[in-house]
């Protein structure tokens, strides 16, 4: 890596898109190999399906490039925390278009497990993961992948979803009492320790 992508791999996303807005493709690679996968993962737990989330995730970013030309570093926003409140808005829209609750789809796992056993049950907890998250109501669901899933802050998420802090907080304090129920009679199916 040269000491010019060193440099720019250093600035946070806010910097990167004033970079892109000014012509900087580089900036643009970075940040889309950054964002990219938060907003697909996003998705695909909200809405249940790689097809989906990938066509959310794709909308997102391009929402995002067009945005970069009005972006200001010092802004109250940060491009991660922005792309995530496009991408709940999205997957909103998309499920109520449809009229449907979050199908499962087949999930792509990934293979870098240690071993064919570790993988099995690794997909067996994503899976029963990704089943209990689809009983949860929609806003529950973005808490809590939003905060347990993506690691983003409180405050960020109420950005992201255009609620309060405290909503945010009691969300997914309810959101993760729903999941343990769903899931606390399949621990040991699970591999977990009763």
């Amino acid at each position: 890596m040269s000491t010019a992508e060193t440099e720019l791999g250093a600035l946070d996303d806010g910097a990167l898109m004033v970079l892109f807005a000014n012509g900087d493709p580089q900036a643009a690679r970075l940040l889309s190999e950054r964002l990219l996968p938060r907003a697909f993962r996003h998705a695909q737990r909200v809405l249940g399906n790689a097809s989906d989330a990938e066509d959310v995730a794709q909308d997102a970013m391009l929402r995002l490039w067009r945005a970069a030309a009005d972006w200001r570093a010092d802004g109250p926003a940060r491009p991660a925390t922005w792309l995530h409140k496009v991408v709940a808005n999205l997957c909103v829209d998309r499920l109520r278009r449809s009229g449907r609750s979050v199908e499962l789809g087949d999930d792509d796992f990934a293979d870098d497990g240690p071993g064919p056993e570790a993988q099995l049950q690794d997909r067996g907890r994503f899976a029963a993961l990704d089943a209990a998250l689809a009983t949860l109501p929609e806003r529950q669901r973005q808490a809590v992948v939003l905060r347990h899933i993506e690691g983003l802050a409180n405050p960020e998420i109420a950005e992201a979803l255009g609620i309060g802090v405290e909503a945010v907080e009691s969300l997914t304090a309810r959101g993760k009492r729903a999941l343990k129920a769903a899931l606390e009679d399949q621990k040991e199916a699970l591999g977990y320790d009763t």
